[in-house]
């Protein structure tokens, strides 16, 4: 027998109106899938924006979980759970590249 769920079309996610103007400002305005179609198709890939989001992107969690011997889920849920001072400066570290992401190189990227 098979799940009946995995094989029906997803849902749209559900984003408050300051969410949806937010988002709107970067230049996404489709909201119809559980990703913006105007980053991850094959046509934008082969743009500068699109190389750098998903190739440069790509590559750099890559590395970056290579060079902290882990990934985000294992340093904030593992090895902050054990005390570890290494996983606390990780987790710390992924929190800042995340908020320098979000709020200044992906604005940055988005206009290209």
């Amino acid at each position: 027998m098979y799940c009946r769920l995995c094989f029906q079309k997803p849902n749209n996610i559900a984003l408050s109106e300051s969410a949806v103007t937010s988002i709107s400002t970067l230049g996404i305005t489709n909201f119809s899938g559980l990703i913006p179609a105007e980053i991850f198709n094959f046509s934008s890939l082969l743009t500068l924006k699109g190389f750098i989001l998903i190739i440069i992107g790509g590559f750099l969690i890559g590395f970056g979980t290579r060079y902290a011997n882990g990934c985000t889920s294992g340093h904030a849920i593992m090895g902050m759970s054990n005390l570890q001072w290494p996983s606390l400066v990780s987790t710390c570290c992924f929190f800042a590249g995340g908020l320098l992401m979000t709020w200044v190189i992906l604005p940055i990227i988005m206009k290209l």
